[in-house]
């Protein structure tokens, strides 16, 4: 199948890698080339615009940044919407708020095309290993459509419901899994100033009930030398979700005070100057919080 790709940072590049791998043409598109040269010389075709990347494509997908880029990738005049066919369909994977990507969709919907949000959950790590899973918003039609060319990305395809449910649900994911890192970091600096090896701390967390998948691969990173040049997700782009999350929460009158709680510790790491590193550096504010050093 022609199959677009919009957006290769760490994650649409991975995308297209699964892509590729499973054998569909793919057609990608990034703001800046040098990104995609990698990818070209796998064999991505390189698309000069959106609009490009949709004319040659059957389905599209865009992992961008925030919810400004989503609209200009999709309704610009070099966008999705221009060159789509009208059997095509184009599903954003970015992270941005319900009503943002029901905006957009909106659009599409009266130009007579389709557009699902299809949030994608997981890492590179996870993705790259074929586990990456993906919730799917929209025409529930439209969904069994594409649900092939999802499964050549990841292990699962869910369809959660209408337009816009599929983000609201990978916020509410994001929330579980902030906290769960961020309470990671906790648990060991506590450990640690107890008096147990950061090493012993960590191992015997991973081995405990409290591990799981996002733990068992970004609870390592605070070990001595193992934190990632190329974060995974750093605090930044953290925090711009625990904010989408707060914001749902005040506009659907739902309590998230963990959400809050998780956002004031991405503040720390920023005033600590970490924010440049994986978020569960989080680890570190602990640790001078409780007075350890070194």
């Amino acid at each position: 199948m022609n199959v677009g790709v919009i957006g290769l940072g760490a994650m649409g590049a991975g995308i297209v890698a699964r892509l590729l791998a499973a054998g569909h043409v793919v057609a990608g598109w990034n703001r800046t080339r040098e990104r995609a040269e990698p990818l070209i010389g796998a064999g991505m075709q390189w698309a000069e615009s959106p609009r490009r990347v949709a004319e040659r494509s059957a389905v599209v997908f865009s992992i961008v940044t925030d919810a400004d880029a989503v609209r200009e990738v999709a309704l610009g005049p070099m966008g999705v919407i221009a060159g789509l066919s009208n059997d095509g369909i184009y599903l954003d994977m970015s992270t941005i708020a319900p009503d943002s990507s029901r905006a957009v969709a909106a659009e599409f919907y009266r130009a007579g095309l389709t557009m699902l949000d299809a949030p994608i959950s997981g890492s590179t790590i996870t993705l790259a290993a074929g586990k990456a899973s993906i919730m799917v918003g929209g025409d529930r039609q439209a969904f069994e459509q594409v649900r092939s060319v999802l499964l050549d990305i990841g292990q699962k395809a869910t369809y959660i419901g209408g337009s816009g449910l599929a983000v609201q649900m990978k916020l509410a994911i994001n929330l579980v899994l902030m906290v769960e890192v961020i309470a990671f970091g906790e648990g060991v600096a506590l450990a640690e100033k107890g008096g147990v090896a950061r090493q012993v701390a960590v191992e015997a967390m991973l081995n405990s009930v409290a591990a799981s998948p996002v733990l068992g691969y970004r609870g390592p990173f605070i070990l001595e030398g193992n934190m990632p040049e190329v974060p995974l997700a750093d605090v930044t782009l953290q925090q711009k979700d625990m904010l989408l999350v707060l914001e749902q929460g005040r506009r659907l009158g739902s309590p998230v005070p963990l959400a809050a709680a998780a956002n004031e510790m991405m503040n720390a790491c920023r005033g600590l100057g970490i924010d440049h590193r994986d978020f569960v550096a989080a680890h570190e504010v602990y640790r001078r919080l409780g007075g350890m050093t070194g």
